[in-house]
């Protein structure tokens, strides 16, 4: 069920960030995202931490990702891992590209 629910938010042209809103490291992934002009339904924030699958959405991350804590990223159909990520991406200056490249700006 868990996988399932991942596998349909995750879409070729869209950014998926799944978040717990208290989360600072949630907080500062959309603060990143948010300096970005995303075409209209490009960019979705998932709060995992009302939805009775929370635990077992963690344990998914964790078995495709190698980590179970928020947010997860992911640019497309690809997890690029959590904030400290999208960070180093945002500073080399690839994330723009990446974000252009699946057609999100």
């Amino acid at each position: 069920m868990a996988q399932s629910f991942v596998v349909a938010k995750i879409q070729k042209d869209k950014v998926c960030v799944f978040i717990k809103p208290t989360c600072p490291y949630c907080i500062s992934a959309k603060d990143i995202l948010s300096n970005f002009n995303f075409k209209s339904g490009h960019l979705e924030f998932i709060d995992i931490s009302s939805l009775p699958l929370m635990h077992e959405i963690q344990q998914y991350f964790l078995q495709t990702t190698g980590q179970r804590t928020v947010p997860r990223v992911y640019i497309g159909e690809k997890c690029i891992g959590g904030c400290s990520d999208l960070t180093s991406l945002k500073n080399s200056g690839h994330l723009e590209g990446m974000l252009q490249a699946i057609g999100a700006l």
